[in-house]
Parts: structure tokens; sequence; C-alpha cells
């Protein structure tokens, strides 16, 4: 009798999409971008953002 059993196993990549590393990787460093970008607008304008979008 035959042996039917593969041979290779085939890679499949996973699509890059809901909460994988790629995706918590990519928001970590968005986030880490935009709190940079805060602290530096607070430190040139002298106020904090709330202020300046008129909410305080």
């Amino acid at each position: 009798m035959a042996n039917l059993d593969p041979t290779v196993t085939p890679t499949i990549e996973r699509p890059k999409s809901g909460f994988n590393d790629y995706a918590e990787r990519l928001n970590g460093r968005a986030a880490m971008l935009g709190f940079v970008a805060l602290v530096l607008f607070e430190a040139v304008t002298g106020q904090a953002i709330v202020t300046w979008l008129g909410l305080r």
C-alpha cells in the first residue's frame, strides 16, 4: 500500500488584520508618536491641547 502522507508542509502567511503582533506594534508606535507630538505642542505653545481646542 502506498504512503499517502504529504512530504511537504505548506507555509501559509497569516493575514495582517485583527489583534496580532504587527497591528499591536503599529498601534503602539502611533500612540508614542501622538504622545510626543502632544508634549511638544504644549511645550511650544505653553497651553494644553484642551485649551487650544476651546474645551476649557
